[in-house]
């Protein structure tokens, strides 16, 4: 439970939104009213009120910017309109959820330990939250489609990490203590903070991991202002992209290290055909890494035995990763196409003491152990789509700026989908990320078919 401090800014920022709505444009205020809340907002503390999904860090950005849209610039959003095929994974990725709860009417008791029947209101409350959490995608998809929107996107994920790097910093220093210190208690386990003699910086996100994965973003996003020549402010988008390495070395994350460096490297040494083609495969490792992993030619062995050459702890921790998804995929594998739903089903526990004898790190495994496969290609699949749409449309784009931030943008949420294999990074601003790609890579798709030269904004 937080502090009064915790609920007050929970209650004060749906109102910080429609300040927002009112003295700024609909992107500029859309982002840092979602992103801006994964920064700041309080983790794990909500309101919870029947007949409504919980109210906390995910979900009042997202309302917050629903209102903003609707009631303050008076825009309906549409779930499915101009969609086409892709309506089909919205759908499947709406209905999933009641299937699920509707398949797993029965009870289960593991050596005491009860996990109750999921009733047709749980399904219910499990769409309405799906629904809120892909609400920034469709958000993204219609009101992003210019260069100047693309580009005013990257330029705000920049400076909110230059901004966000201070408290890291001071974290990196001193601890992580600002969350305990606003907000009156620390979210998650403070040992896992603890690297190589110093901290992870956590600031407000709850995890120093979720931290990494935020600056791998800003990094290149930084990048791609880098190779068009775009000021930050005043700052060398160069000096910047530097500075952003820095900190991410800070993080202590070797995953994000490598998710950075490597994305840094592709933005700024390669070509942006190239760059989207190494993209696409990344997508499609996400995509088939389940059927890979059930018929064992995933190289998880290779993997740690590397990782061991590099640091026998990290390689240690990712092993125990493995292990743990591979029991999780067995106890998924028996409701293989819906999955187990909520309330911890889709764990497994101790037959003899009821104790709960896994750890779910990966997003993936997580949906897939509660939605099952379906559920997965629903959530994976309109990930991909995105990328698989940035593909077709560099095709007609001439402009080099255009290519470059396209190209970039689309390595952006192929490397989202990459760190839902070891993690569970995935929250509303990511899919807003996402749903941008989709809305700019719509856009030219649509000027190209009606043969109209792509404006240069």
């Amino acid at each position: 439970m937080g502090n009064g401090i915790a609920y007050t800014v929970l209650a004060f920022w749906p109102l910080l939104a429609i300040y927002l709505y009112r003295i700024k444009s609909m992107q500029i205020a859309t982002l840092w009213t979602i992103i801006g809340g994964f920064m700041f907002l309080p983790v794990k503390t909500a309101v919870d009120l029947p007949m409504i999904p919980v109210m906390g860090k995910d979900s009042i950005p997202v309302v917050s910017a629903l209102v903003g849209c609707w009631l303050i610039k008076e825009k309906k959003i549409s779930y499915f309109k101009e969609l086409g095929n892709i309506k089909y994974l919205v759908i499947l990725f709406l209905i999933v959820p009641f299937i699920t709860a509707s398949l797993n009417s029965d009870s289960i008791t593991k050596g005491g330990y009860f996990l109750p029947s999921l009733t047709y209101y749980d399904g219910l409350s499990a769409t309405i939250n799906q629904f809120l959490l892909i609400s920034p995608f469709f958000i993204g998809r219609q009101f992003f489609r210019t260069y100047s929107d693309q580009l005013a996107m990257l330029k705000l994920i920049v400076v909110a990490g230059l901004f966000y790097s201070i408290l890291m910093l001071f974290e990196v220093r001193l601890s992580p203590q600002l969350h305990t210190w606003v907000y009156g208690y620390f979210p998650h386990s403070f040992g896992q903070q603890m690297r190589e003699g110093g901290f992870r910086p956590v600031v407000f996100m709850g995890h120093g991991l979720l931290v990494a994965f935020f600056t791998v973003i800003v990094l290149i996003a930084s990048s791609a202002l880098w190779i068009n020549r775009i000021k930050v402010r005043q700052f060398s988008p160069k000096l910047v992209s530097s500075y952003m390495l820095v900190v991410l070395v800070l993080c202590k994350s070797i995953a994000s290290l490598f998710y950075g460096v490597i994305g840094l490297a592709m933005v700024i040494l390669t070509k942006p055909k190239l760059q989207l083609r190494a993209t696409v495969i990344l997508v499609c490792l996400a995509l088939f890494y389940p059927t890979m992993s059930i018929i064992k030619i995933f190289p998880h062995q290779w993997i740690v035995n590397t990782a061991e050459l590099i640091s026998p702890e990290r390689a240690q921790s990712l092993n125990f990763r493995f292990e743990n998804e591979n029991i999780l995929l067995t106890h998924g594998r028996e409701r293989f196409f819906f999955g187990w739903g909520g309330w911890g089903r889709n764990r497994v526990y101790n037959e003899e003491s009821g104790r709960d004898e896994t750890v779910t790190d990966g997003r993936w495994i997580i949906t897939f152990g509660q939605f099952g496969i379906f559920g997965f290609i629903a959530e994976f699949g309109l990930l991909a789509i995105t990328v698989f749409q940035a593909n077709k449309a560099l095709r007609l784009l001439k402009s080099k700026p255009e290519r470059n931030l396209l190209a970039a943008h689309a390595l952006l949420v192929g490397v989202i989908m990459i760190d839902q294999l070891p993690n569970a990074s995935l929250a509303p601003w990511l899919w807003l990320i996402a749903g941008i790609l989709l809305g700019r890579s719509g856009a030219i798709l649509a000027e190209n078919k009606l043969n109209k030269p792509i404006s240069q904004i």
